[in-house]
């Protein structure tokens, strides 16, 4: 079951330092961008990953092709793609060993969800993790978690 309660999202985001963001935008109008942007701000190291831009820089940070390039320990693979693409980015997500997959709103895959659950990453769906810290109130990345 993808997690629900605020406990084991305060948990999960209180945790994680590195997040691969797969589907960022270069556009600073677009969604993906404004959430990188606000993960940042909150202290986390957040890597943008897309093939169409692969090479190009968002927000300070090198863009990558896909999640098996990046060759660091991720977190939280964040998924801005349509529920459809988002199996593939779990698989990939299981491969190079992430703790968590996080499908962002409007990104709903059970099956992939199941996936990944199996493989013992975390899963969260259909939710943003920009509006979860605001909801939760979290302090940035590395402060100690309200109790």
């Amino acid at each position: 079951m993808p997690l629900t309660s605020d406990s084991d999202i305060r948990a999960l985001l209180g945790t994680a330092r590195t997040v691969a963001l797969v589907g960022i935008s270069d556009r600073p109008d677009r969604p993906s961008h404004e959430v990188m942007q606000a993960l940042q701000h909150h202290g986390y190291r957040v890597i943008p990953v897309n093939p169409q831009i692969t090479g190009e820089h968002v927000l300070g940070e090198y863009v990558w092709a896909s999640l098996d390039q990046i060759g660091e320990a991720i977190d939280i693979v964040d998924i801005f793609r349509n529920s459809a693409a988002a199996g593939a980015v779990v698989d990939d997500a299981i491969a190079i060993g992430a703790k968590a997959v996080w499908m962002q709103i409007g990104v709903v895959n059970p099956e992939a969800a199941a996936r990944a659950e199996a493989a013992g990453l975390e899963v969260v769906m259909d939710r943003c993790p920009k509006q979860e810290i605001r909801r939760l109130g979290l302090p940035p990345v590395g402060e100690p978690q309200p109790s």
